[in-house]
């Protein structure tokens, strides 16, 4: 949950200050207590603003308590420039609170605060009426702000570089420090490699006896063995090897064409590493790109912040005209929660296959199969315009047919691949005419609203499609 910072601002003179002072304590306390109220922890300034001193001074003891979003509360009218003292002292996201009263002008305050703010280029939010009333809409702010602040100070771990000159997998490192405030750790493909090798035999063969049990395991002999699928498992130990040693939060692996032609797909690495779970049980999801897709990274742990949920990768592989539907399929990354969507991981499993791996990738292993699970989803993809990052976000659906129809409709492009077929609220010469990747993801629920407060506090221009925009 987040930490949020409360400070109340009121007038300046004395008198009015003092006459309505109770009014502006339980204001306070009302919007305080229905954040508390959604498990949130809530700093209130210990006094309220009415000097230029307080301002400073209130203000810099709520910012040591590090809150991943400062509200500025306006009950009565205050004066602007304690807005303004006040937020030189908050180096985190604003939102600016005001009321509907005809009795106390704190509207009046938070638009002349606001403005002011304006001025001076300091980027904030604003939402006004009963706290009550407006809970889901201070929320979206606490949902956003508290993404940002997280990834503020993060690490992208680099695994290998730009697969098969794929542009729009590379950002710029120095852009995403001044940016964003995530660091980049190039790391060699061939750690993977060498980690793998020195991996615990005993918990590599019980992730393989837990995938042949709860998962449905075609081996062929030649492109999926028990001896590949170890190998593929043996990689996952590697990668979170890597991950705690130089503690990086998401990361994204090359691939190939290295690993894919001489060693093994990563796959079943990048599937389970997305996963909330694995064959020891519950844990944290890590995002992992394919491709080693820095901006698809970048999106996914945006969107990982956002919804706590696993966070799907995909290409933009087939779109059915006749259903105005997307086959989203990409060799690799899509986590086997998506096939459920279930808490139990069995269930899951039990709809997921680990197929052969196909002529693209002669090293073998095993696909990372199923069908993502229906539901109303957000989509959306960090892309770059002359230099400067954009946002595309849309919302949409995943559908499933009736199994021969989902099967027809799989072997149109690569079968033994994940897949999500999605109905996107956009048409489709809007959408390949803008969309600026090959790679697109989502996430389950509506968290448009919060992409777009997350695009203002970085600096991202938002671009939304179809109803989105």
């Amino acid at each position: 949950m987040a930490r949020i910072g409360l400070l109340s601002m009121s007038d300046g003179r004395d008198f009015v200050a003092r006459d309505v002072a109770d009014h502006v304590g339980q204001s306070t306390r009302v919007l305080a207590e229905v954040l508390r109220a959604e498990g949130h922890e809530v700093v209130v300034a210990r006094e309220t603003v009415w000097t230029n001193e307080l301002a400073t001074a209130e203000a810099r003891w709520v910012a040591s308590h590090q809150p991943d979003l400062t509200i500025f509360n306006y009950s009565v009218w205050a004066f602007p420039h304690f807005t303004m003292l006040a937020a030189d002292a908050t180096p985190g996201p604003l939102l600016l609170v005001g009321n509907i009263d005809p009795q106390y002008p704190g509207m009046v305050g938070m638009l002349a605060g606001g403005g002011a703010l304006d001025q001076v280029g300091r980027v904030h939010a604003r939402v006004w009426g009963d706290p009550a009333e407006i809970k889901d809409r201070i929320l979206t702010q606490v949902r956003a702000a508290t993404a940002v602040r997280r990834l503020r100070g993060s690490t992208f771990g680099r695994i290998g570089g730009r697969p098969m000159g794929m542009y729009t997998a590379v950002g710029n490192t120095d852009q995403w420090m001044r940016q964003f405030g995530v660091d980049v750790e190039e790391i060699d493909q061939w750690e993977i490699v060498r980690r793998a090798e020195k991996a615990d035999a005993s918990r590599v063969a019980a992730g393989r006896a837990w995938l042949e049990k709860h998962g449905n395991v075609h081996y062929d002999g030649d492109r999926l063995t028990p001896e590949l699928l170890e190998r593929q498992i043996r990689s996952y130990y590697a990668m979170r090897e890597l991950i705690e040693e130089w503690n990086l939060d998401f990361s994204g692996i090359k691939g190939q064409p290295e690993l894919t032609t001489h060693f093994t797909t990563m796959d079943v690495t990048e599937a389970f590493l997305n996963d909330p779970y694995d064959w020891e049980g519950a844990k944290e999801t890590h995002v992992t790109a394919t491709e080693a897709d820095m901006d698809g990274a970048l999106t996914m742990q945006i969107l990982k912040l956002l919804s706590g949920d696993p966070v799907l990768f995909a290409d933009v592989r087939h779109y059915h005209a006749d259903k105005d539907v997307w086959d989203l399929c990409n060799s690799g990354q899509h986590a086997t929660w998506y096939a459920a969507r279930s808490a139990d991981p069995a269930e899951n499993l039990a709809r997921t296959h680990f197929h052969p791996e196909v002529f693209y990738f002669p090293a073998g292993g095993a696909s990372v199969h199923h069908l993502a699970a229906p539901g109303e989803a957000t989509f959306a993809r960090l892309t770059r315009h002359d230099g400067r990052y954009r946002m595309h976000v849309m919302r949409g659906a995943f559908e499933q047919y009736d199994e021969a129809t989902n099967e027809a409709m799989m072997r149109q492009s690569t079968y033994e691949w994940p897949h999500a077929f999605a109905r996107l609220r956009v048409g489709a010469d809007e959408f390949l005419s803008r969309f600026g990747a090959n790679h697109i993801h989502a996430v389950p629920g509506e968290y448009v609203a919060e992409l777009r407060t997350v695009c203002a506090l970085l600096d991202v221009d938002f671009d939304g499609f179809g109803d989105a925009s």
